[in-house]
């Protein structure tokens, strides 16, 4: 079961918010709106994605990682990894 399971409405609509935006960026672009203004909104779209991937991050970590390390299963040390990988992407976009 996913980490974000107990949430998933929450991120869908999250997402719903995001595809929003990005129309609008898209409608922004065909209207020939001011660089700008364009600019701002790619930042709020950007934004908006990384506060759904320090969500979804969270929510890994409380509910995936947590439980491999208490269940002491040789998946805790790989789960450690994977965040930490996951960790860095963030970090770089």
């Amino acid at each position: 079961m996913a980490g974000y399971s107990g949430t998933k409405a929450k991120q869908l609509a999250h997402l719903k918010r995001i595809e929003g935006q990005v129309r609008g960026l898209h409608r922004m672009v065909d209207d020939d709106t001011y660089c700008i203004d364009v600019l701002t909104q790619v930042a709020s779209v950007t934004k908006s994605l990384q506060s759904l991937g320090l969500t979804l991050l969270d929510e890994h970590l409380r509910h995936c990682v947590r439980s491999s390390i208490e269940e002491a299963d040789d998946h805790g040390e790989a789960k450690l990894d994977e965040a930490m990988a996951a960790i860095a992407r963030l970090l770089k976009s």
